[in-house]
């Protein structure tokens, strides 16, 4: 049997990890009687650890909400976890208060960690990574995504006050699926009741955000992660750009993430032949999908710009000439 001291934090562990733990599990597991557990508990209880008893068949004992929080204890994954989480967040969180607040926690982590770790888990801090991307120049308000969060977990409408990209704002009402983050920005996705639709709002553009009155059900089909890619990917931009390509879904999406295209398999009676699918997208400029075709190797065909296959095929020329010396 643990020592009395080892013992108790022992128990606190197991209780850290969430969720009811019955009398008999935690003896098993620290090899006591349950009259010791109850013991132990009391233990916690003096030292001001927030430690719930549950009644009932499922009963037994948990953290409850407390003043202040119980001592953590960290496995070394979990702590490289916690650092690697909050240098996520020092980079992209949803505002400069949460970025800063990020920074400060790491530090006090790294300060109570144990000497085996200490010399080591501060080298996270210079892990680079091709996703990272700069600050957005406005932030969404944390407690914006709260409440958001709440509203989405509980099933309840949002009361949300949305500002325009030409300033105007406007009220409503929206049923919320998710929140999402996207390259640094965050996004509430819902069913909207001004235009009856499911609709994507940066929540940098929320001036006011209430959870409202009554509760409700999303569809089990809801995926707000699929919302926020296809309003992204339908954006307007200066050419909108439809092309049939035969090829393995995977293999386009590694050309052309959800963010930036939207993609529609067709059957084989539309396409003429099974393994068609139409890409569909807005493009800034047509010799970057030219040179996204090329990178493709697969058959594919435009339907539009007319522009684009003008760019294909000066795409091809070029390459023939460099291909053949004469450039």
């Amino acid at each position: 049997m643990a020592r009395p001291t080892a013992r108790v934090l022992a128990l606190l562990e197991l209780l850290q990890a969430g969720g009811v733990r019955t009398a008999a599990e935690l003896a098993a597991r620290l090899d006591v009687d349950e009259r010791t557990v109850r013991r132990d508990v009391e233990h916690l209880l003096e030292l001001e650890v927030p430690v719930e008893a549950v009644r009932g068949r499922y009963g037994g004992y948990r953290i409850g909400a407390g003043s202040r929080l119980p001592p953590l204890m960290l496995t070394d994954d979990e702590a490289v976890a916690v650092v690697l989480g909050l240098a996520g967040a020092a980079r992209t969180g949803p505002s400069a208060a949460t970025r800063t607040a990020a920074e400060t926690a790491s530090a006090k982590v790294r300060r109570s960690l144990p000497a085996r770790l200490a010399d080591r888990v501060p080298g996270l801090l210079v892990v680079r990574t091709t996703a990272a991307v700069p600050a957005p120049p406005a932030s969404a308000s944390t407690e914006a995504l709260l409440t958001a969060g709440t509203a989405v977990r509980e099933g309840r409408p949002l009361r949300i006050r949305h500002r325009r990209r030409d300033g105007s704002a406007s009220d409503r009402t929206v049923l919320p699926w998710g929140v999402v983050e996207h390259e640094g920005r965050w996004y509430l996705v819902g069913l909207d009741s001004a235009s009856d639709a499911v609709r994507t709002f940066r929540m940098d553009r929320l001036e006011r955000v209430a959870v409202g009155g009554g509760r409700f059900t999303a569809p089990p089909d809801a995926d707000p992660v699929r919302e926020v890619l296809a309003a992204l990917a339908s954006t307007p931009r200066d050419f909108s750009v439809r092309v049939l390509i035969r090829a393995p879904e995977e293999r386009i999406r590694r050309r052309l993430p959800g963010s930036i295209a939207i993609l529609e398999p067709l059957p084989a009676d539309e396409a003429g032949e099974e393994g068609w699918i139409r890409v569909v997208l807005e493009a800034a400029r047509l010799d970057w999908v030219a040179g996204v075709l090329a990178l493709l190797d697969a058959p594919f065909r435009i339907e539009q710009p007319e522009a684009l296959r003008t760019e294909v095929l000066a795409l091809a020329a070029r390459l023939s000439d460099r291909a053949s010396g004469r450039a």
